[in-house]
């Protein structure tokens, strides 16, 4: 199993702890997937979020955690059924982790769970050969999983294969629907308190690409946090006129310290302002 991982492992350009960091937990993200797969897990569920992005659709940022929406709404769904076999998928690659579902305090239709393990540990199993430095004792990799167990209507989906760790299928949002989300994301997080400058890269990707948004989805997000109501004109150009309306909220400078953890290459983050995010989102174009 440890020559799968190097296997991942080559196609990483790792420069230093936290390159190898990121690498690592990468990985783990997809070990998490494959077990989920094979323990029937895409058959009530699927993929969204900035991880699925990554790994589906290229896109060039660290994302932290697997977002997951079932595909019919049911209050009762049982997160921790799957975690038997996901925990022994996992271990399967030498891997020692603890899964445990997040207790939550007030209602939520997010339900939480989080993969824990020792970081210098693991970084030994996916490094064998080198020193490792820079980690603090008792520091643990932790990767996040959440399903929304009451989704809002009318995305559509599509069946994406991977290779390794070893052949798997999953169920995701298709890359409309993701921008639909995404879209959501931007107008309605409560940017006052921590600024995603994660969301504004996403968002850049998308219009990049040319993907059209599924306005459908769209629509019954932003109904389902009450940001339109039943009734209200709902059309693109609504929808750019609510963005325009947020960028001339952010503080910019905010978002890019946001997001430059999680990038590569933050010369194109030099353009970030409300202009430019202006004028980029009159290209958006619906499904």
């Amino acid at each position: 199993m440890e020559n799968v991982i190097q296997q991942m492992l080559s196609s990483y350009e790792i420069k230093n702890i936290e390159d190898k960091k990121n690498a690592m937990k990468e990985i783990m993200q997809e070990l998490v997937l494959c077990g989920l797969s094979r323990a029937g897990f895409f058959k009530k569920a699927a993929f969204y979020g900035g991880t699925a992005l990554r790994i589906f659709y290229g896109l060039d940022r660290f994302s932290e955690d697997l977002d997951f929406s079932l595909m019919v709404t049911d209050s009762d769904f049982k997160l921790d059924e799957y975690f038997p076999i996901l925990s022994k998928e996992i271990k399967s690659y030498g891997l020692n982790v603890e899964i445990k579902s997040k207790d939550k305090s007030i209602d939520s239709h997010i339900k939480s769970a989080f993969l824990k393990g020792d970081t210098k540990e693991h970084l030994l199993l996916f490094y064998p050969n080198e020193k490792i430095t820079g980690v603090s004792h008792g520091e643990l990799i932790k990767i996040k999983f959440e399903i929304d167990v009451d989704p809002p209507k009318l995305a559509t989906y599509e069946h994406k294969y991977r290779l390794l760790p070893a052949p798997y299928e999953v169920n995701l949002y298709d890359a409309s629907s993701l921008f639909a989300g995404k879209i959501h994301a931007v107008i309605c997080r409560g940017w006052k308190n921590r600024v995603k400058g994660r969301d504004l890269y996403d968002l850049i990707f998308y219009i990049s690409r040319n993907i059209p948004v599924n306005l459908s989805h769209l629509k019954e997000r932003l109904l389902q946090t009450n940001t339109i109501s039943e009734g209200q004109s709902f059309t693109l150009d609504d929808v750019k006129e609510l963005l325009y309306q947020k960028f001339d909220c952010i503080d910019f400078e905010e978002a890019k310290k946001d997001v430059i953890p999680f990038i590569k290459n933050v010369d194109s983050l030099t353009l970030w302002n409300s202009d430019f995010f202006k004028q980029i989102s009159s290209q958006i174009r619906a499904k």
